[in-house]
């Protein structure tokens, strides 16, 4: 696999998802698949953007992922460079992620697929 790249960004749609949904798949054409009520993600493969529809969950501003080839060690790798920790590592539908604070406070997670 190539080196380690941003391939996905979650925008925040708790307060309007299906409008949000909506308004993407009117302006651009996108097509969503659903992944539980409230989160919705294009299915591309290059960079692909879901929606977060969980107020629980989603953050106030979009969050760039990075997909690695070992989680693991790239939890390592961000804790030893001086990364804090937002969320530890946790696993959801086609993979796991963590979310960590950059040196200059931008949130921003990391993840690897994992065949479901």
């Amino acid at each position: 696999m190539p080196a380690p790249r941003i391939d996905y960004v979650e925008l925040p749609s708790a307060t309007a998802h299906e409008l949000t949904r909506a308004f993407y798949a009117r302006a651009f054409g996108w097509t969503f698949a659903d992944y539980g009520p409230d989160y919705a993600s294009t299915t591309t493969g290059d960079v692909d953007v879901g929606l977060n529809g969980q107020p629980e969950d989603a953050l106030s501003a979009p969050l760039p992922v990075v997909r690695v080839d070992d989680l693991d060690a790239a939890f390592d790798a961000v804790t030893k460079a001086g990364g804090i920790i937002a969320k530890p590592i946790f696993a959801f539908p086609g993979g796991r992620r963590f979310h960590f604070i950059d040196p200059s406070g931008s949130e921003l997670a990391a993840w690897e697929a994992v065949p479901e």
